[in-house]
């Protein structure tokens, strides 16, 4: 692959998700990485996002060697609730991203999706072939969202691929009556960094470090799927266990009752490098799921990340993809079955399973992802 043209769903900065892991490993002579918009009503829920109305005046950061990433102009608000609007938005990221594929001298590279909206870019935007890799049911988000706009875009921009992947099985059934190239892919780990957890001694952080044993503990975007009555149930029953909570709520999600446990410490965000150091701090890593949409259609980072570090796993049955590696992560349904795996997992008998979980998060490793993406685009005439 010479040259990638990238529209992603997530800032390159801070926190590496699925996008940067790829975009990092994939053999691509030059990357251009488009941030995501901001919409010019943003700053009216997060003052943050004031400064971002502008970022996209400033010159290209050069983040590696052969990647170069971008802010975009602001956007007009509703575009997943209408469509006309989300064609105006589109055609004006287009123009702003042949500018830059000017500058740099792209003249038609792959153009690499993450978003139903670009549906209504790709059009524009020159390209040799157009790659969406779906990694969210995006019309099952809450907010400004009309499900039946984002379906059908989703299906226009599949239609318009030449290789679909999706990282979980319902996304997967869905994208391929759209496309006959449609491929499951579920997301990987950076193996090398969680691994660490497991084989390197680290100080504990100084928030965690004065925290009660035992710890089960959570790391990821306390989002609206997480299943927080399994969560409340472990620290109701077992006040003498601490519950370790590292993340920081969405919008929309409001977790001020669980504050009324003394047992639930709430971390907030860490940063990426951080991770290891306090997950080595968990006696039991928790992958807790409510059943629904999204959580059937997600391929959680965190799962993988747990099994790198060789920490016990508990988890809700979904997603689906988990079921996978029973043989060593406690799989739980229940409230109750779940404090009794969560017990089960503390007093595990030997390392075989530890072993196993490392094994398995190494045969899932980002860079045996991104070959494999290789090798299925190569056999569609991707290259």
């Amino acid at each position: 692959m010479n040259k990638i043209v990238c529209l992603s769903t997530s800032c390159y900065h801070p926190f590496p998700t699925r996008k940067q892991h790829v975009m990092n490993r994939i053999s691509a002579d030059e990357i251009l990485y488009f941030d995501p918009p901001v919409t010019y009503i943003a700053p009216l829920k997060d003052k943050n996002a004031w400064k971002r109305l502008f970022m996209y005046r400033k010159p290209g950061e050069h983040v590696r060697d052969n990647i170069t990433v971008y802010a975009t102009p602001p956007v007009l608000p509703f575009f997943n609730k209408n469509r006309l609007i989300n064609k105006i938005n589109q055609k004006r990221l287009a123009r702003f991203v042949r500018k830059k594929m000017k500058l740099h001298g792209f003249e038609n590279p792959i153009l690499w999706c993450y978003s139903p909206t670009s549906a209504d870019a790709a059009p524009y935007i020159p390209h040799s072939a157009l790659v969406y890799d779906c990694v969210d049911r995006h019309s099952a988000y809450k907010g400004f969202i009309n499900e039946e706009v984002v379906n059908t875009l989703e299906k226009n921009l599949a239609e318009q691929a030449n290789t679909v992947f999706a990282t979980a099985a319902g996304l997967y059934d869905t994208l391929s009556a759209y496309n006959k190239n449609a491929v499951m892919l579920p997301n990987g780990v950076n193996f090398e960094h969680f691994n660490r957890a497991a084989n390197e001694q680290f100080e504990a952080p100084d928030d965690i470090k004065d925290i009660k044993h035992p710890i089960v503990g959570f790391v990821g975007m306390l989002q609206e799927c997480i299943d927080y009555d399994k969560i409340e149930h472990i620290a109701k029953m077992r006040p003498d266990w601490s519950v370790v909570l590292i993340g920081k709520p969405l919008p929309g999600v409001n977790l001020d009752y669980l504050k009324q446990y003394p047992n639930i410490h709430f971390l907030g965000m860490k940063k990426y490098d951080d991770l290891p150091a306090y997950i080595k701090c968990f006696d039991v890593c928790l992958n807790v799921f409510r059943d629904g949409n999204l959580s059937r259609d997600v391929s959680p980072l965190k799962f993988y990340e747990y099994l790198a570090t060789g920490k016990p796993v508990v988890s809700t049955p979904q997603p689906e993809q988990v079921l996978i590696y029973s043989d060593s992560v406690y799989i739980a349904h229940g409230a109750e079955e779940f404090l009794e795996k969560c017990e089960e997992a503390m007093v595990e008998p030997d390392s075989s399973k530890t072993e196993l979980r490392i094994e398995h998060a190494r045969s899932c490793s980002w860079d045996a992802r991104v070959r494999q993406m290789e090798e299925i685009l190569k056999n569609n005439g991707v290259e």
